[in-house]
């Protein structure tokens, strides 16, 4: 019976990927890469996994065939995903060997610089530098290139996440009441994350009155009040790993002047910083064009964050828009625009869409309405 592949894109792909990665290396003097579980194991080749203390790790670089070090109790898992497909070198282990020199085996005779992906820790970092005559050091600006720089296909499952997310806030008046808690509407907003196509719940924000003054506050108890302002941010990932990210505010019946009147600048912010997107303008400019318009309307201080961050195979990843990077925007960069205005002890707002940029500017890859929602 012929093999039906479990991956989300073709094993040509990850090939690509795993070349590209190699060039990246050989252009930044890099000797070698060793690429723990994470994202970058994930966009590599399609393995599943966070680490644990049983080390999996890719070993990659320019001139040699990369190798995957895996527990053989996790065997059949990695074989099933590209690194199967393409015949990549498995080197399995059992307990009571040691898989740090299988690693070094790996590695190139002539040693060199080494790099490390960010989410191998230093549990698993410190016993390989051990066994190594070379200095680690972090491979993310060979990684985050290639993962940077979407293909068309992950373009189109960022718009898949997108168009579920947008479905999702056009459900949220059918849950957001006075009377209700935070932590109720959250649970309802969670079941239609996967309803609406996405395989995971990544996380789900609901701020209301005064809780939505606090950007990373989740859900809580406290009870839903008519006049609340509320923010909803929500994100998953759909079946390829890929995610969503869209953040809405709303008000519980109707807002007051000064409610109404602070978001509609978010609003002219938020577009201020989308227009702002095309190619070879820097991350800080886009994070300065939101922040000029909410600075001019004396609301400077109550942005309390950057304007976005990268988005892909992880809720966040590079680029980051953010004051002082002056990382040039690329045609593929995929992004979040989400400038925020928080009133301590009162409320806040928030607005966020995923960008794509394009050849003359961005696609919004979220398009639900982005003025304050009345609901309940």
């Amino acid at each position: 019976m012929e093999r039906v592949s479990a991956l989300p894109f073709p094993a040509s792909v990850y090939a690509a990927r795993l070349e590209r990665a190699g060039a990246l290396a050989a252009e930044a003097g890099i000797d070698a890469v060793i690429v723990g579980p994470g994202p970058d194991l994930r966009y590599l080749l399609g393995v599943e996994g966070d680490t644990i203390e049983r080390l999996t790790a890719l070993v990659l670089g320019p001139g040699f065939e990369p190798t995957i070090v895996v527990p053989r109790m996790e065997l059949a898992k990695v074989r099933d995903t590209a690194a199967g497909e393409l015949g990549v070198r498995i080197a399995d282990w059992v307990d009571g060997e040691d898989p740090y020199a299988l690693v070094v085996d790996a590695l190139p005779a002539s040693g060199g610089r080494i790099a490390v992906s960010d989410a191998l820790p230093a549990l698993h970092v410190i016993p390989i530098g051990d066994r190594m005559d070379a200095r680690l050091e972090l491979a993310t600006p060979v990684l985050r290139e290639g993962r940077m720089i979407k293909d068309a296909d992950e373009v189109a499952e960022l718009r898949r996440a997108g168009d579920a997310i947008d479905a999702v806030h056009r459900r949220v008046a059918d849950w957001l009441h006075a009377g209700r808690t935070e932590r109720e509407v959250a649970a309802d907003i969670a079941e239609a994350i996967r309803a609406e196509g996405h395989e995971t719940v990544e996380f789900v924000i609901v701020g209301s009155g005064p809780n939505g003054a606090d950007p990373h506050h989740e859900v809580s108890d406290r009870v839903i009040e008519d006049g609340d302002v509320v923010v909803v941010d929500i994100g998953g990932a759909v079946p390829s790993g890929y995610n969503s990210d869209s953040t809405r505010t709303y008000v519980v019946g109707s807002p007051t002047a000064e409610q109404a009147e602070r978001i509609a600048v978010l609003v002219r912010a938020q577009q201020a910083a989308v227009d702002a997107v095309r190619p070879g303008v820097t991350a800080h400019e886009v994070d300065a064009a939101a922040r000029q318009v909410l600075a001019d309307a004396g609301l400077g201080e109550a942005f309390l964050h950057r304007t976005g961050h990268g988005i892909g195979v992880s809720v966040h990843e590079e680029p980051y828009i953010a004051p002082g990077n002056d990382l040039p925007l690329r045609e593929g960069m995929a992004f979040s625009i989400e400038p925020g205005i928080y009133f301590p002890g009162e409320w806040g707002a928030r607005i966020e869409d995923i960008v794509v940029v394009t050849a003359d500017g961005c696609v919004r890859l979220n398009n639900a309405p982005h003025a304050l929602a009345s609901v309940g």
